[in-house]
């Protein structure tokens, strides 16, 4: 049986992830708020800014930047979009 999490981005019953994504409480404050469409939605989101804004992972101010707009966009809030990004109806 699938597990079911209340998704904080789509405010309802949602399959939620198979495990944490991070170690630590931020990656069981995910696994235990965020679904599965919603953290597959950030993953592609994260992909396009990493490349069009060039982000270097290994630099502490390009993951404080991801991690900043992925709480945005998790919590539905205005965040960094690729600027050829266009959401989908």
């Amino acid at each position: 049986m699938t597990r079911t999490v209340m998704c904080r981005k789509y405010g309802k019953e949602l399959p939620g992830l198979p495990t944490p994504p991070y170690p630590g409480t931020k990656g069981q404050e995910i696994y235990r708020t965020v679904s599965q469409q919603a953290w597959s939605e950030w993953l592609a989101q994260q992909t396009m800014l990493i490349n069009e804004k060039q982000l270097n992972l290994a630099k502490a101010a390009d993951r404080k930047y991801l991690q900043e707009n992925m709480e945005k966009f998790l919590d539905n809030q205005d965040h960094d979009r690729a600027s050829g990004y266009i959401p989908q109806n």
